[in-house]
């Protein structure tokens, strides 16, 4: 009803992710410069955070509406917590390759169709068609699902590589690939870009972005404060504390933001020194139990 009545050809806000609606803000735009770094590589992988509704999946949108389908073959998964061997078949099915069969009967049709679509055709000029996988919801996955990643990059022909992938999840991916056990699947990673949200500004030319995508030329106008939702969000909270202290937003939240922060790359720090310590801890056992049947 309203579309109609202000003369709009479609919604302007729909929660489904749109390419066409695409709001390049000095954030997404430098994400965007990192996945477009990251392919121009033409391996490994590259990793995109940020917290639910930063745009990470219009972003993607974005970029796969740009990718020449005569270049790229693109395959995406929505990952829940799925271990290596299901991630494998999930894989093959988005790549149109039998998932049924052992592990190794699996890998053999993937390394098979890879290299048949990489001689084939034009692929920008360094042979056939290159594939891109792109996995999303990726901090659902453990740590061996990450690893059957990782051995999948492991698929060449000669000197290319002929699977990239790209990661994207909610912060904290960040601290999963941060693990030692991912040390080598982390020396794969060409690029990686933390979404944050929109500045005010921002916010204000994304509303008016949005708009004029669909048609909006001026009317309804609105005042600036039309935009600000502080007063209805905030409502509710204990003594009546601004919305933007208590969900992270203002001056008020950035020392807040970064007490954050700085705990996160402790425990990170602290996570590593634990890791390291239970495998001097094994080794240590190992070694009085050596030591124990020698004695005996």
């Amino acid at each position: 009803m309203h579309v109609d009545h202000y003369r709009l050809r479609e919604q302007p806000f729909l929660m489904t992710p749109d390419a066409r609606l695409f709001y390049p803000s000095a954030g997404h735009s430098r994400a965007y410069a990192h996945l477009t770094y990251g392919l121009a590589q033409r391996e490994g992988f590259v990793i995109v955070t940020g917290e639910v509704g930063a745009g990470k999946t219009t972003l993607i949108e974005r970029l796969c509406s740009e990718l020449d389908p005569a270049a790229f073959v693109v395959a995406r998964i929505a990952t829940s917590q799925v271990e290596g061997d299901d991630l494998l078949r999930l894989v093959a099915d988005a790549f149109h390759v039998p998932s049924d069969g052992s592990k190794a009967s699996i890998l053999r049709g993937l390394s098979e169709t890879l290299r048949a679509s990489a001689d084939a055709g034009d692929g920008g000029g360094e042979g056939g068609r290159r594939h891109l996988l792109i996995v999303d919801e990726a901090q659902a996955l453990p740590p061996s699902a990450l690893e059957e990643l990782r051995m999948l990059s492991n698929i060449t022909d000669g000197s290319r590589a002929l699977l990239q992938t790209l990661l994207l999840g909610q912060p904290q991916l960040r601290r999963i690939i941060a693990s030692p056990d991912l040390d080598q699947l982390r020396q794969r990673v060409l690029a990686s870009y933390h979404l944050g949200g929109l500045t005010r500004d921002e916010t204000h030319a994304y509303v008016e972005h949005r708009m004029r995508a669909v048609g909006w030329d001026g009317w309804p106008s609105w005042e600036s404060g039309a935009l600000e939702l502080e007063e209805d969000l905030g409502a509710g909270l204990e003594g009546g504390e601004p919305y933007r202290a208590a969900f992270g937003r203002g001056p008020r939240a950035r020392p807040l933001q970064e007490t954050l922060d700085d705990l996160s790359e402790r425990l990170d720090a602290l996570e590593r020194l634990t890791s390291q310590r239970e495998r001097v801890f094994s080794q240590l056992m190992s070694l009085f139990s050596e030591m124990q049947g020698r004695h005996r």
